[in-house]
């Protein structure tokens, strides 16, 4: 080979393996939100269902909805949901609710709640806020005082639990004011958890027995104002962290850098990934449920 075609194929692979590496870091794109349900009291806790529609919290109303593509109203799905929030589901598909309650529970086949934690050390929980479930079936959720009176509050602390399979409530960390969201990064390796009271997103080690070390300060999405305060987190496909919050949906790369700041035209307080390949993002708003179509995925 001459040297010209040898420094030509060396150009050639070169160019190659630069187009490789620009194209697959998908830049993300936020669509405009566009509320696809209205009329509700304080929504909370999304979650689509994998046979195709979306089920949300409705709070103060003590209702589970469902919303299915094409329409503009939702039905009751589970009432009384005992003041559900979060929701997610289980490996083998069974719906969890984070209850404000004081209580974390499975919801059968028949639709009625079972419960699975509703104390720690003989104390009744706070308010089980959201959860999150890993793929070996252990549970972890946020444990704040929203909406729990002094007079009626047994636990001195606000907890991030774990829930195993065997009803083992393990306490995981008491260090948040009011730890709300929470999430898995894709490969399980990272757990975040935000604090309403400061807008501070921590990021833990998560061990494979499911206790955690190494807290570090992951982001801030800044302290609560009239826009909202850091609330539900999900994480996309690319390790990407979107929390709701002050001034709408922050977004963050896996640096902890934020890259995308969507606003709404009312306070945010969740979000879930859904539709048929998991690039929408669902967000629930105390009058609405948006949807914003996104050219990656959660899943």
């Amino acid at each position: 080979m001459s040297r010209l075609a040898t420094l030509l194929s060396g150009l050639t692979l070169f160019f190659l393996i630069f187009l490789f590496s620009c194209t697959s870091k998908t830049e993300l794109t936020l669509g405009e939100p566009e509320a696809i349900t209205e009329g509700f009291q304080f929504t909370e806790g999304p979650y689509w269902h994998p046979d195709g529609y979306l089920l949300f919290s409705d709070i103060p109303a003590n209702i589970i909805y469902k919303w299915e593509p094409g329409n503009t109203e939702s039905e009751v799905y589970i009432q009384p949901s005992g003041n559900s929030n979060g929701i997610t589901s289980s490996p083998g598909g069974a719906l969890l609710l984070a209850q404000h309650s004081g209580k974390v529970s499975r919801v059968d086949d028949d639709l009625t709640i079972t419960v699975l934690a509703d104390q720690y050390n003989d104390k009744r929980l706070n308010s089980p806020n959201d959860l999150v479930a890993r793929s070996d079936g252990k549970i972890f959720f946020t444990d704040p005082p929203f909406g729990v009176s002094n007079e009626d509050r047994e636990l001195e602390f606000s907890g991030v639990f774990r829930l195993d399979q065997d009803s083992t409530l393990t306490l995981l960390f008491d260090g948040f004011d009011y730890p709300n969201g929470i999430a898995l990064s894709p490969d399980e390796s990272k757990l975040y958890v935000n604090d309403s009271a400061t807008g501070q997103i921590f990021q833990f080690d998560l061990l494979e027995d499911g206790s955690v070390e190494n807290q570090t300060l992951f982001a801030s999405v800044g302290e609560r104002d009239d826009t909202g305060a850091a609330d539900g987190m999900k994480t996309d496909s690319a390790g990407r962290v979107y929390s709701t919050g002050p001034g709408g949906l922050s977004v963050f790369d896996t640096e902890g850098n934020r890259i995308q700041l969507l606003g709404f035209d009312e306070r945010i307080t969740n979000l879930a990934w859904g539709g048929s390949d998991y690039s929408s993002l669902y967000v629930t708003a105390p009058n609405s449920v948006y949807r914003v179509q996104t050219n990656v995925s959660g899943r």
